[in-house]
């Protein structure tokens, strides 16, 4: 059990080059691009319960999504998860995606939901964006039938998804009439692309936003910033140079909107802020603080 495990945990990571700062050194480089090739190979993961496999909401093959249900579902609240990867890499069915996340929350009557979307190089993350909204829009209309509540969505993604559910968050024309109670994003680095392009970066970046200044700030949460922003809690490691500094300005911008935003800091590595969410825990405890915060219809 001991190795799939490890291999999932390492999947997840490749979503940490999607932030990494310019100032990283060379070990922690050389071990996330071992972990990138490792996103590539990662198989999914067999989590207890029943589960609802690769439903459609797209003509795409990647446009499927798994659906884990509670034992008794009636009227639940649901969390739809979007994976990492860089906008490249990733899956749905990764360890660090569902194998805490998954019985966590359907042990406290949750659906959960999780996503696969179109990627680079054949989707650029606008078009991920809007593949999130078109699923999204589609566990809602299924959701009834599933034992769930449209009206109780939360958001929530990592690393690059944190990403993506950030920028619908932000932008709430994109999620095409689609309403949620609020948004949780793990440890996106990419709330402020501009600042990112405009400064020293991986590549990955130049593969993800191109060089053109106005995609650039179409693609960036915080510049993309509309009235009716949904309530965000931005999880950040405090391990990284620019992850917590971009949730912070972007909070200090969404409550200048009027909106809500709380950041939480965990001394945590990219990937742990992942794997680790559903372990009984402080970390946990104040994600789940702030969900059920919101779920109170």
């Amino acid at each position: 059990m001991r190795q799939p495990i490890l291999i999932g945990a390492m999947a997840i990571a490749l979503g940490a080059a999607t932030i990494f700062p310019a100032t990283t050194t060379a070990g922690p480089l050389r071990d996330k691009l071992l972990e990138r090739r490792a996103a590539r190979s990662a198989g999914d993961t067999a989590v207890p319960g029943k589960a609802l496999r690769d439903i459609p909401y797209g003509s795409d093959p990647r446009q499927r999504m798994d659906v884990y249900l509670p034992a008794q579902a009636s009227n639940a609240p649901v969390i739809f998860m979007v994976h990492g990867g860089g906008w490249r890499t990733g899956g749905k069915g990764e360890t660090a995606v569902v194998e805490n996340k998954a019985p966590y929350f359907t042990g406290r009557g949750y659906l959960f939901v999780t996503i696969n979307y179109r990627m680079l190089p054949d989707a650029d993350p606008y078009v991920q964006a809007q593949d999130v909204a078109l699923a999204l829009a589609a566990a809602q209309a299924k959701a009834a039938s599933w034992g769930g509540d449209p009206r109780r969505f939360i958001l929530m993604g990592h690393s690059a998804g944190a990403h993506l559910v950030a920028l619908l968050s932000a932008q709430p024309s994109l999620a095409a009439g689609s309403r949620w109670l609020g948004t949780v994003s793990l440890d996106s680095g990419a709330l402020d692309v501009p600042q990112i392009m405009e400064h020293r970066h991986l590549r990955l970046y130049d593969e993800a936003f191109g060089s053109d200044p106005a995609f650039w700030r179409k693609v960036s949460p915080l510049h993309a910033l509309q009235p009716g922003a949904q309530p965000m809690l931005l999880v950040c490691s405090s391990q990284r140079e620019t992850s917590c500094s971009q949730a912070h300005a972007f909070a200090q911008r969404l409550k200048a909107s009027g909106a809500r935003a709380e950041v939480l800091e965990q001394a945590k590595s990219h990937r742990e802020i992942n794997l680790q969410l559903g372990l009984d825990s402080v970390y946990t405890g104040a994600v789940q603080a702030f969900i059920d915060s919101l779920n109170k219809i």
